[in-house]
């Protein structure tokens, strides 16, 4: 078991503390089955079985008086964090002290992994890490001042791991931003991809096809040619001058969700009408390619009711998504460039299959595109790809270890998509510091695949969190608090990490596109698409500052200049 003592968690009484998003994880950092709850100040993780551990919780960051003078009134947001693995011990550990020292080990292996060691030592970056070390020695010389038994911390030290932990933040976003302007510096001006290319030749004896990517052995990822292309993803349902223009304006490309329950309202009955209208504008007017798909997603807002009768009948579901997967790709073979054949398959909430099944549909969807369309490009969507639903749902596959199963299974995609949507109160969608963010591109580009965003994305204004109870004497349960970055989220605050997203992704050698979650808030009395207030254009049609400054980026990006340095 291992145990975590809370002092004054989000302004309220400990013993009302909610473990939001609250999860275990092993090694790996892939989440784990495990039970956790809190009671008068101390966070309980009862595993499931005995092993190395720690936790996942969501917490306000730099709320401190002292640090709200450094880093604004609101910190630096509602944040996912976790502690390292730690061994289980009859006495608790303290929550802030061991959230404090991960950030501060993560902090030092990015320095080493971005190859940063070379910053002065006066570099304002490095300057705020060294307090941040200095704040966490402070905590552990205090962690005992007043304590007359082991499993009592004194208030002073929470309150110097807290300062200790928004300052490594702080600076860790700081580093993921220097490193970002660097490596975009070389990206754009073509320098790295020839360098990969130069250096693979100088290794083997083969020439790889121009413009193909390049996998370096021992690297640790591929490199892509060209700069990353921009896109957005388009509702079918909306359409009009206006959002075509914004649309020619913001993207290189765009994505036709394809949902199912879109696609076929009725068992056997199309409707493709709604589709059709943009695919034929894409092709014929604004010339942009087009992404479809996901063409198999089982999340609840994209599968038709219908398809619940047969979710304990897998060969009937198997030859369902068969015959709709054939339907669409015949349909729109000659207009699509590329194809996501399956999004989250993983997550498994939905419909409960086993993993062989899982894998099954993966490898069925992509053999029978290549089949129906040889020369598109193929792509696989991990959804929620931190992975908190795996500790909750035991039928579940990490998405990582889904990621590596597709590849290993040779299934011969092009690229791996990710979903990485922040501040929505749904599960896996909470919000995280930029480094994580930059983080978890790199973790996945070691499976030596091309990486696409294929869905990026933040609200314009906040979105009410799902209620939760006290947690004093009541059983954990996931609040499912949609969280914030540095502001509650506003228009402003969405430009703002729209900027540092993109900017990140694009700096990376190995990601190829990143596309934009939505084009346009759905109309009043509309369903919801992906998110609420997470477009680009708001439900009266006006484009919202993130809006302008996607499209300015873009433009910067095809010019060979860094997308950090556009203004308004």
């Amino acid at each position: 078991m291992l145990s975590f003592v809370v002092f004054d968690a989000d302004g309220i009484e400990p013993s009302l503390f909610p473990p939001r998003h609250a999860h275990l994880m092993g090694k790996d950092d892939i989440p784990s089955q495990g039970n956790v709850t809190v009671t008068s100040g101390l966070v309980t993780a009862e595993l499931s079985q005995p092993q190395t551990s720690g936790i996942f919780v969501q917490c306000p960051v730099g709320q401190g008086e002292a640090m709200q003078q450094i880093l604004g009134p609101h910190g630096l947001g509602l944040l996912v964090l976790q502690t390292c693995v730690l061994p289980e011990d009859p006495h608790p550990y303290l929550l802030s002290l061991e959230l404090a020292r991960h950030r501060i080990m993560f902090f030092l292996n990015k320095l080493e992994d971005w190859g940063l060691f070379d910053l002065a030592t006066d570099t304002p970056v490095l300057q705020q890490f060294e307090q941040a070390r200095q704040q966490f020695t402070a905590a552990l010389v205090a962690r005992r001042e007043g304590a007359s038994k082991p499993d009592e911390y004194s208030p002073s030290a929470a309150r110097l791991a807290c300062e200790s932990l928004a300052l490594a933040i702080n600076a860790g976003e700081q580093l993921t931003a220097i490193q970002a302007e660097r490596e975009l510096k070389n990206r754009l001006s073509g320098k790295t991809y020839s360098d990969a290319r130069a250096h693979l030749m100088r290794l083997t004896p083969e020439t790889p096809p121009p413009g193909a990517p390049v996998m370096i052995p021992g690297a640790g990822h591929v490199v892509v040619a060209g700069p990353p292309q921009i896109g957005v993803a388009i509702s079918p349902g909306q359409f009009s001058e206006p959002l075509q223009r914004a649309a020619s304006l913001a993207s290189d490309f765009i994505t036709m969700p394809m949902r199912w329950v879109d696609m076929e309202p009725k068992e056997g009955k199309y409707n493709f009408t709604p589709t059709d209208r943009w695919i034929e504008w894409a092709v014929r007017v604004a010339k942009l390619p087009i992404v479809g798909g996901p063409l198999i997603d089982f999340r609840p807002q994209s599968v038709p009711e219908w398809l619940f009768i047969w979710e304990n009948d897998y060969e009937t579901l198997r030859d369902l998504v068969f015959e709709h997967v054939q339907a669409v790709v015949t349909r729109y073979r000659r207009t699509v460039s590329r194809w996501t054949v399956a999004s989250g398959l993983h997550v498994n909430t939905n419909f409960k299959i086993s993993f062989d099944q899982i894998m099954d549909l993966t490898r069925v969807c992509v053999l029978l595109v290549r089949k129906l369309h040889p020369t598109a490009k193929i792509q696989v969507e991990i959804a929620q790809p931190w992975g908190e639903y795996h500790a909750s749902n035991r039928r579940s596959i990490p998405p990582y270890v889904y990621a590596d199963a597709v590849v290993q299974a040779g299934l011969n995609v092009d690229a791996l998509g990710l979903r990485v949507q922040m501040g929505h109160a749904e599960p896996g969608l909470a919000t995280r510091d930029l480094m994580s963010y930059s983080a978890l591109l790199d973790k996945y580009a070691a499976l030596e695949k091309p990486i696409a965003l294929s869905c990026v994305g933040a609200p314009s204004a906040p979105i009410p969190a799902k209620p939760y109870r006290p947690r004093a004497g009541a059983a954990a349960e996931d609040a499912y608090e949609p969280g914030y970055w540095r502001q509650p989220w506003s228009e402003q605050t969405q430009a703002d990490w729209l900027t540092q997203a993109v900017a990140i992704a694009a700096s990376k050698p190995y990601v190829q596109s990143v596309c934009w979650q939505e084009l346009a808030d759905a109309p009043a009395g509309q369903a919801l698409s992906e998110m609420p207030f997470g477009g680009l254009v708001n439900a009266a049609g006006t484009p919202k500052p993130a809006f302008a400054k996607l499209a300015q980026m873009r433009a910067a990006i095809r010019e060979g200049r860094s997308p950090l340095g556009v203004r308004p």
